[in-house]
């Protein structure tokens, strides 16, 4: 009979060579492994920037069968990146990762997070991460394809490219840009988006932008990320950083300028990087979580998630069901949503912020958001 796992927690500089080269077979043998988040190249970046990041190393009679890269707020315990991280789970080879709650038992944190489990799991709820997959033939058979699909709405988007261009001059779109000054302006944008949406600044916390630079500066052939970006005349309209390695491309922190909003530039920049993309040997690329409606119309392909808080069986996990009970049945069943909101934003904060006062101050004003849009609900109805 097999032995019972071991685990052991290391920092990522800790792992050896011949870590290494068995994280590499990992990915490359299992296809659920695919995305550039699995890559050691992010753990190892990731693992200099997030403050208290480490690995677990997963054993059983003495042979390494997997890693678990995860990062400590508090009481927690978060994969690595978080909130940034749009995949994790324990890198393993086909069939040998144990279930999510397994692994919350080995790393014996109170509460762990995750919100794209790819791996075995009883518990948590079921998500999908959307995909394009472009065929052999390329960019123009999938445009093809797409435009006799939904013929309205890629119509639509050809009038506003046209209608850009007679505005604000002609149209030229780059990819594979690592300008950190543009990186900057990127950043600026996507802050000046969460204060008028009333989002969490991921950003100010300061780690998270140091990523996202260390991750564009490390230039790897096979490993990286970029950004691209589309010119009107000789303004910006739009810039997407993305992360990518093999054939695979995730789309990842995209930013338009408002005052050409009604042209569609981030949707019109996502066409032409996709067919620049397709050039450079892309097949896949990656939008992440469903959501934003735009999305339906890319994409052709799916990957099954689970977005879970495991808690450590006790008087806390008691409290949390009975209150997620409670809370359900005084709104008549419609609690489970908000809970879900709720939960989503304060992980964030957590994620970003690395101490209790900061913590506090974020969850303080996501409150004052959520009262707001309630009391502003309330009014309408």
């Amino acid at each position: 009979m097999a032995g019972s796992l071991q685990i052991e927690i290391v920092r990522a500089d800790q792992l050896t060579l011949a870590d290494r080269v068995l994280w590499r077979a990992m990915t490359d043998a299992n296809p659920d492994l695919a995305s550039p988040y699995f890559r050691f190249e992010f753990t190892e970046i990731a693992g200099r920037i997030s403050p208290d990041a480490a690995v677990a190393v997963l054993s059983r009679d003495g042979r390494t069968v997997g890693y678990f890269p995860h990062q400590r707020r508090g009481a927690a315990i978060q994969p690595l990146g978080a909130p940034m991280n749009d995949y994790h789970g324990v890198v393993a080879m086909p069939g040998e990762a144990p279930p999510l709650e397994t692994a919350a038992a080995l790393l014996g944190a109170p509460r762990l997070n995750v919100s794209a489990w790819v791996g075995p799991s009883g518990v948590g709820e079921p998500r999908e991460t959307l995909m394009t997959i472009t065929p052999e033939e390329g960019y123009d058979a999938w445009y093809a394809e797409r435009r006799q699909t939904w013929g309205k709405y890629f119509k639509d988007k050809e009038r506003a490219r046209r209608s850009l261009e007679a505005e604000q001059g002609a149209i030229r779109v780059e990819r594979g840009l690592t300008d950190p000054m543009l990186l900057d302006h990127l950043i600026e944008l996507k802050r000046d988006q969460y204060a008028r949406t009333g989002r969490h600044d991921i950003f100010a916390c300061g780690w998270t932008r140091d990523l996202l630079h260390a991750l564009m500066a490390d230039g790897r052939e096979d490993f990286g990320a970029s950004m691209a970006a589309l010119w009107t005349g000789d303004r910006i309209a739009a810039i997407e950083y993305s992360l990518h390695a093999g054939d695979r491309y995730h789309f990842w922190f995209p930013a338009y300028e408002p005052a050409v909003a009604r042209c569609s530039p981030g949707i019109l920049l996502t066409l032409d990087t996709m067919k620049l993309g397709c050039a450079d040997g892309f097949r896949v690329f990656d939008f992440g979580f469903g959501g934003e409606g735009y999305k339906k119309y890319f994409c052709n392909a799916s990957q099954g998630v689970r977005e879970a808080v495991v808690l450590k069986p006790g008087l806390g996990a008691a409290l949390s069901d009975a209150a997620v009970g409670l809370l359900n049945g005084a709104a008549g069943g419609r609690a489970e949503r908000l809970r879900t909101s709720v939960r989503r934003r304060w992980a964030a904060i957590e994620a970003c912020e690395t101490t209790p006062a900061n913590r506090l101050m974020g969850a303080v004003a996501a409150a004052g958001v959520a009262m707001k849009k309630a009391t502003g609900r309330q009014a309408s109805a």
